[in-house]
C-alpha cells in the first residue's frame, strides 16, 4: 500500500486505453486538517448533501479506518464501497475490499461508466492524490485540533482552482466550496512488469 503512482485514469490494459477518472472529496480546516481521533472535523449539512448527490450511484474508495468511522454496515448506501486495507483476507459484507494498490485498477475496471471518488483517510489521499483529476474541497474557516491532514494542494504544482463558491455559513461556521483540477495528471495504469 505504500506505492506511489504517476497519475490520472485507471486502465487495466497497460496501453493507455479508456480509463475511469478519479476525483477526491474532502472537507478541510484552515490548516488542511481533516480529522481528529478517527472522526471528521466538520459535519456541514450542505456539504454532506452535495457529497451524497455527487457520489450516489458511483464508486467511493476509502481506507479501512474511514470505513469504520462511517458506522454503517455495508458502507454508504447507493454506492459501490471499496475499502483498501493492508491486511489480506479482510471481508466486509456488502463492501468490495482490496489489499494492494496494484490490484485497484483492475478491480475498478469492473465499474466502467461510474465516477470514482477517493474519500479518505489521509494515507489513501496521499497515495492517490496525484492520480485524481479533480478535487472537491470544502474549506472551513476554523482550525480545530487535528491529527490527520490533507495535502495543501494550493502549494502543489499542477493543481488549479477552476470553481469557487461564495462564502457560506452554517450557524457561526463559515465555509467555501472549491473545485480544483489537476492540470498535470496523466493516465494511471498498472505498473509495467
Amino acid at each position: 500500500m505504500k506505492k506511489e503512482y504517476e497519475s490520472g485514469k485507471f486502465c487495466d490494459d497497460g496501453e493507455g486505453g479508456m480509463g475511469q477518472l478519479m476525483n477526491i472529496s474532502v472537507a478541510v480546516s484552515q490548516n488542511w486538517g481533516i480529522g481528529y481521533k478517527n472522526e471528521l472535523l466538520f459535519r456541514i449539512r450542505e456539504d454532506l448533501a452535495i457529497f451524497r448527490k455527487r457520489t450516489a450511484g458511483n464508486v467511493v474508495v476509502m481506507g479501512h479506518n474511514t470505513y469504520k468511522s462511517l458506522g454503517m454496515v455495508g458502507g454508504l448506501k447507493n454506492r459501490v464501497n471499496v475499502v483498501l486495507s493492508r491486511g489480506s483476507g479482510l471481508v466486509i459484507p456488502g463492501v468490495v475490499t482490496c489489499d494492494d494498490l496494484d490490484k485497484l485498477p483492475q478491480l475498478l475496471s469492473a465499474y466502467t461508466g461510474k465516477e470514482i471518488y477517493v474519500i479518505g483517510g489521509d494515507a489513501i489521499y496521499r497515495q492517490l492524490l496525484s492520480s485524481c483529476r479533480k478535487a472537491y474541497v470544502t474549506k472551513v474557516d476554523r482550525e480545530p485540533e487535528a491529527d490527520t491532514f490533507f495535502s495543501n494542494i494550493d502549494e502543489m504544482e499542477g493543481w488549479q482552482i477552476i470553481e469557487k463558491s461564495e462564502r457560506k455559513e452554517q450557524g457561526d461556521l463559515g465555509y467555501t466550496f472549491y473545485t480544483y483540477e489537476n492540470k498535470s495528471y496523466v493516465e494511471f495504469c498498472e505498473k509495467q512488469k
